[in-house]
């Protein structure tokens, strides 16, 4: 018998049981923040970091390494997996306006599964809720517990259901503890539940706890892989040279064409912070899941990891994220739940942050939403070949009004051997890259002739699904200015 075959049956069987027997499974989806992709001890980047409880989800789960954010930006990114649609959909688009999407309109998966029954929480890091009080909790959540913005990594404030005091300690290890504790003592056992616990860390300034701030003294950071270190800006277009340099150029002399080479580590300590500050994460894992098991719920809990974005660890001279180079806009995602999923199993298709939604509605016996444009990864996660899944996708970002120097409005289409990254500036180039041949993107082909005919195919494709999706940059006051002037000012 080809299991493969009927695997798609025997899980709708279970799920059919599932709602007979009320043992729908749970939800427990761990969101990290700034995490590059292969920051992990399983990718083997740097041999000295040490993430068992990380490596434990990549070996008892499935490891979905071309996994994408749409916009890579916390704020944007945070909502497009809560809601499943792009950020240019939802109107999230920035970090700093302070506004929600309409969760009337788009609702998250946790109001879906809430009004099927579940008992749901988010415990941890939001960045779309401003208010105090009650009208800081955000639809969908039985408990709730956050804090405004970025939050801080010692003593922060918080809004505990509504509730606004000081906590004393480390975020990451408080996230972990008011976890436990809702796990042990506020929710419902009879009731399926979906958790959320969404880390601050490890993002900048990236503080550690206080137990890891010698973690890793004297290890050598390795190179970046295919020498991305080496970035000169060759053939790149100006504005990156401009964000990486411009303190150091007078308005009056020219950014030269090529800039010389950085000597690596580029950034030891603010590197060295980040991989230390991971470290109370994965025990955080270790013990959300130890507490799991402990009350006989591991095994039925579907536990996802991620994060909002990737970031530059000195890949192209850069650090934060934003922009559409593949450390920036390419994250981690596991999924554990050893009942379907078969352990030590790697999904190779592009999928992207906003598949997030319909997934967990799909695990869950939930049907996909209209407004929802992601689409369920299931069928892979179980080994199911499917060849009607994307093969190119939309990737956005949105000159941020705070922070304007970070970098220009974009657009890209990727696919798995070529990008395309389109800027609304004037007077400067794009950029294509040949990803099997050049997976560093340190080539930029947008000038040579041998690759004109991909070049428009990729146009026409990025055209296809800005209508696909319904892009429309006129949602965007800041950046309807940009297109319509076609500048982008330093």
């Amino acid at each position: 018998m080809n299991l493969i075959k009927f695997l798609p049956l025997l899980l709708i069987n279970f799920f059919v049981l599932s709602q007979e027997n009320k043992t729908q499974p749970n939800f427990l989806f761990i969101l990290v923040d700034d995490l590059p992709y292969d920051a992990n001890g399983f990718s083997g980047r740097y041999p000295f970091l040490k993430t068992p409880n990380i490596d434990r989800l990549a070996n008892e789960g499935v490891n979905v390494e071309n996994f994408f954010v749409t916009q890579s930006i916390c704020s944007p990114s945070r909502a497009s997996f809560l809601n499943g649609t792009y950020p240019h959909i939802h109107g999230v688009n920035q970090n700093n306006r302070h506004v929600d999407p309409d969760w009337n309109k788009f609702p998250s998966y946790a109001t879906h599964l809430q009004k099927q029954g579940y008992q749901s929480a988010h415990i941890g890091k939001i960045h779309m809720a401003h208010s105090k009080g009650k009208k800081h909790i955000r639809p969908g959540f039985d408990y709730w517990y956050s804090f405004n913005g970025q939050g801080d990594y010692f003593n922060p404030e918080v809004n505990d259901n509504g509730l606004e005091y000081q906590e004393k300690g480390y975020i990451t290890d408080i996230l972990t503890d008011k976890t436990v504790d809702w796990l042990i003592n506020k929710r419902e056992s009879k009731k399926p539940f979906v958790l959320n616990l969404w880390h601050k860390a490890v993002h900048e300034k990236h503080l550690p706890a206080p137990r890891h701030k010698k973690l890793y003294i004297g290890e050598n950071l390795p190179k970046p892989p295919f020498d991305t270190h080496k970035e000169t800006f060759d053939g790149k277009p100006e504005w990156q040279r401009k964000k990486t340099y411009g303190a150091k150029w007078k308005n009056y002399l020219p950014i030269p064409k090529k800039l010389e080479e950085l000597k690596w580590p580029i950034r030891y300590q603010k590197n060295i912070k980040l991989l230390r500050s991971l470290a109370a994460v994965d025990e955080s894992i270790g013990t959300v899941l130890k507490t799991l098991e402990e009350l006989g719920e591991l095994e039925n809990t579907v536990v996802i990891f991620s994060s909002d974005n990737g970031y530059f660890m000195g890949e192209h001279t850069f650090k934060d994220k934003r922009l559409a180079y593949e450390n920036s806009m390419r994250v981690p995602m596991l999924i554990r739940y050893p009942k379907y999923f078969k352990g030590q199993s790697v999904v190779s298709n592009q999928c992207l942050n906003i598949d997030v939604a319909p997934t967990i509605l799909d695990i869950a016996g939930i049907e996909k939403p209209d407004y929802m444009q992601g689409e369920s990864m299931l069928d892979l996660l179980i080994g199911k070949s499917d060849s009607d899944w994307r093969k190119s996708f939309l990737f956005e970002y949105y000159r941020d009004s705070e922070w304007p120097h970070a970098g220009p409005n974009q657009v890209a289409v990727r696919t798995m051997e070529f990008k395309l990254v389109e800027s609304f500036i004037e007077n400067d180039i794009d950029e294509l890259y040949d990803l099997v041949n050049d997976p560093g993107e340190m080539n930029n082909l947008i000038n040579d002739s041998r690759f004109d005919e991909k070049e428009n195919e990729l146009r026409l494709e990025s055209l296809r699904l800005q209508k696909k999706y319904k892009y429309n940059p006129d949602r965007d006051w800041h950046l309807r200015t940009i297109v319509k002037n076609r500048k982008f000012n330093n």
